[in-house]
């Protein structure tokens, strides 16, 4: 068999990838943590393009997905989902957002994690983190039998057959039930959760009959007696997902980042994937294709039709996504550098099988990882082990393993504290799940525990919300991740419920996300590189380096910040660094720029050689060609969190003209690869902006008026030429703000001059303009230019 290559990449969702299912040839379907399903649609081939209708929006992350086939009552099937608002959802591919579901399937009491459909269509399986699974009539619509015994959340559901029932348990059990909710027997699969389960075909070699994969990393082949019949070993890390080919073949996905193909027990084909976890995996059943979703919010078909192949650009851009992604060092184990071999190695040995791994010590002292293709018989680079974001370097070992927080939970007085062992590798759902079902703890913690780890990482996670590429501003081979997850204080406006306003913004949005202590330790890090390649003149003495630590313990042990004299001997000299320090080591002084900006009143006050912090900054070069986009993005961060103080209010309002002619700067600075991250900033500036113009009394001046004006064209600009959902609303909100509230003058220049309907119109025909939330904004503003 020939091996499988990417297809096509469909970009859209706005969060993790959980679930997909590939009904036919021509039609793609998604499931996502940013609460949308989404239709993917083959409009034109080769190469493959793809267009997408959003299905469903809910209110909280959907994590599973199943599809019912066409009936005389359903012509077109029905797509069926769940997650964590406990309803599944059945609703024809045809519908869209605005129209009622077709059935909404109320029972199950937690998050629905696993949906399939039984051979002949008539009834629907769900397993829930409830401990229960849930069998239901198509047209009943009601939970006609419950099956019970579980121990634990219910992970996998399988239809076997139209009597047949198979679920698979964190309680580590495997249950075959009949459809009248009888038990027939189960089988302990593991030490370990099971996770996933699927049909073997009757071609396969082995005689198996059905598949489980757990977090074990083992896939196992099962008769329905529960035989065990072959293990197949390959993977490194929890395995998510389990699917069959037409061709009898099994594929599977997890925690490792890859996609691995097995013909009977061996693995042919290993997919490596630029991201963190691969949740899902589903095959086509007509050609063979398969499709995944994924950490990095994409969703992507592979193909072993070269018909089918992706245009070349598109393939070499997967390969270079891959090669040049990070792998967190908790995933590969602890490695000794001085015993690794050099890149020589990849040239003089060969692997021994299918998907092997092997490290590398470049010469640079980074660790490189490449896996072996039985196909080309060749090394194929697959990414740098990094450190983690937000790990202090120091593991904690906890039951022989080496963990970066180890927590004391009380969970009863008088009783000694339990163990909660996290690396940041990990989604805090699954390491919570795990922590209650290791000490047998009620499944209602699940939030407490989950929120208790997200809280005491201070957001430092690697893993499910990990930024597209671009985001991360150390590159490959750093781990600090300045401000890259967003709080809720960085979120954007909420998105309506119906018929609820939106405009006009009435409140400031800030950026304040960040792991402190890890922007300290770069600090002292970079500045001893600096001291080495600039000198002292440069680089600070060890008195302003300790300084400046003052400052950071300070900064993180307080949201505000008063006048004090560690803020005042403090601030110059992180100034100093994120003006005077070379342009590639200025990361951390900005980083501290940003956060300080929403704490302390010095930001108007204060002079910087000469000038205010504004003006400073901008003189230093940060949104000049050659451009630095992380520089320039956490610096327009920095502009945004100022209007968390009146005095920072005061600065960005009379350096506006100065703060906007930089901005446009670094926006075309950046035209040729656009970065997610500064747009986002950008838009966000703009929103705060927009709301101190509009508010206050404000709103009916002159210098609103001509602001106003001034913001509008620039959002005009934005908004036309963006395809990111979540930039284009933050315009549009901002947009919005001005045109509600600034009155007439400007309401007939945003029509006439700056053409805001024609704006509108097109963003309603781009993807972002398929979201309900976006199409809410549109018609809000249209309203308002009434």
């Amino acid at each position: 068999m020939p091996d499988f290559k990417i297809s096509s990449s469909l970009e859209g969702h706005g969060d993790d990838v959980r679930a997909v299912a590939f009904p036919n040839p021509n039609v793609v379907l998604s499931a996502s943590r940013d609460a949308t399903v989404r239709l993917w649609k083959l409009i034109s081939s080769p190469p493959p393009a793809y267009d997408y209708t959003i299905t469903a929006h809910g209110q909280a992350f959907i994590n599973s997905l199943a599809y019912l086939p066409p009936s005389s009552e359903y012509p077109e099937g029905l797509i069926l989902s769940g997650g964590q608002d406990t309803i599944i959802e059945a609703r024809q591919p045809g519908k869209t957002t605005d129209d009622n579901a077709d059935a909404m399937l109320l029972g199950h009491a937690h998050n629905i994690c696993a949906l399939d459909v039984s051979p002949d269509g008539q009834w629907i399986v769900s397993g829930s983190w409830d401990s229960t699974a849930r069998l239901w009539k198509v047209g009943k619509w009601e939970a006609d039998v419950v099956l019970d015994g579980h121990e634990a959340s219910v992970w996998a559901v399988l239809a076997y057959d139209k009597d047949t029932i198979i679920t698979g348990c964190a309680d580590q059990m495997i249950r075959v039930f009949n459809t009248s909710g009888t038990l027939l027997g189960s089988v302990k699969n593991s030490n370990d959760v099971v996770r996933a389960l699927c049909k073997v075909p009757a071609s396969n070699p082995t005689g198996a009959q059905f598949a489980s994969a757990s977090n074990d990393g083992v896939i196992r082949l099962y008769t329905l007696k529960g035989d065990l019949v072959a293990s197949l070993h390959g993977h490194e890390s929890f395995v998510y997902s389990l699917a069959a080919l037409p061709s009898g073949e099994l594929v599977s996905s997890g925690e490792d980042r890859t996609v691995r193909v097995w013909n009977g027990t061996q693995c042919v084909q290993t997919i490596t994937h630029p991201a963190i976890s691969v949740w899902s995996v589903a095959a086509c059943q007509q050609n063979g294709d398969i499709v995944t979703g994924a950490s990095d919010r994409i969703t992507r078909v592979f193909s072993r039709s070269p018909e089918r192949h992706a245009a070349p650009e598109v393939i070499q851009h997967f390969d270079d996504a891959v090669k040049g992604s990070s792998i967190p060092a908790e995933q590969v184990g602890k490695v000794n550098k001085e015993q690794l071999p050099g890149p020589e190695f990849l040239q003089q040995k060969s692997g021994t099988k299918e998907g092997q791994v092997q490290m590398i010590r470049e010469t640079d002292g980074s660790v490189t990882a490449h896996t072996w293709s039985s196909a080309t018989q060749e090394w194929i680079a697959v990414g740098t082990v990094v450190e983690s974001a937000g790990s202090s370097g120091r593991k904690t070992e906890y039951l022989g393993q080496d963990y970066d927080y180890v927590f004391d939970v009380d969970i009863e007085d008088g009783k000694p504290p339990l163990k909660l062992p996290y690396n940041v590798s990990q989604n805090p759902y699954e390491a919570a799940n795990k922590f209650i079902g290791d000490n047998e703890l009620p499944v209602s913690y699940l939030d407490q525990v989950a929120n208790f780890i997200t809280q005491n990482t201070q957001g430092a996670t690697l893993g499910q919300s990990q930024a597209p590429a671009g985001a991360d501003p150390w590159g490959t081979d750093r781990r600090y991740r300045p401000g890259d997850n967003e709080t809720a204080e960085d979120a954007p406006p909420p998105a309506p419920e119906p018929r609820a306003q939106v405009l006009p913004q009435k409140t400031y949005l800030s950026i304040r996300s960040a792991n402190i202590k890890v922007i300290t330790k770069k600090v002292q890090e970079l500045n001893e590189k600096v001291l080495a390649e600039a000198g002292k003149d440069v680089a600070l003495d060890p008195t302003e380096v300790d300084a400046v630590i003052a400052l950071c313990n300070q900064l993180e042990s307080s949201q505000k910040l008063a006048d004090s004299p560690v803020v005042e001997s403090g601030v110059p000299l992180i100034y100093r660094i994120a003006t005077s320090w070379p342009v590639a080591n200025r990361l951390p002084g900005l980083d501290l720029l940003r956060l300080l900006a929403a704490a302390a009143p010095f930001t108007a006050s204060n002079e910087y050689s000469g000038d205010n912090l504004v003006s400073g900054i901008i003189a230093s070069g940060v949104f000049e060609a050659p451009l630095h986009v992380n520089n320039a993005m956490l610096t327009v961060r920095m502009l945004a969190n100022l209007f968390e103080t009146e005095a920072g209010q005061a600065l960005a309002i009379n350096t506006f003209d100065q703060i906007m002619s930089g901005v446009k700067s670094a926006l075309a600075n950046s035209a040729e690869a656009p970065n997610r991250n500064l747009i986002i900033a950008v838009t966000t500036l703009h929103i705060n902006f927009a709301v101190y113009i509009t508010s206050g009394g404000r709103a009916q001046t002159p210098e609103s008026a001509e602001r106003g004006l001034v913001l509008l064209e620039e959002l005009a600009k934005t908004v036309s030429g963006e395809n990111d959902s979540e930039a284009v609303y933050r315009g549009l909100v901002a947009l919005g703000t001005l045109v509600k509230s600034l009155g007439e003058e400007v309401k007939s220049a945003a029509k006439e001059i700056y053409e805001i309907n024609a704006v509108l119109t097109r963003v309603s025909g781009s993807g972002p303009g398929k979201e309900p939330r976006v199409k809410g904004i549109i018609g809000e503003i249209q309203q308002a230019l009434q």
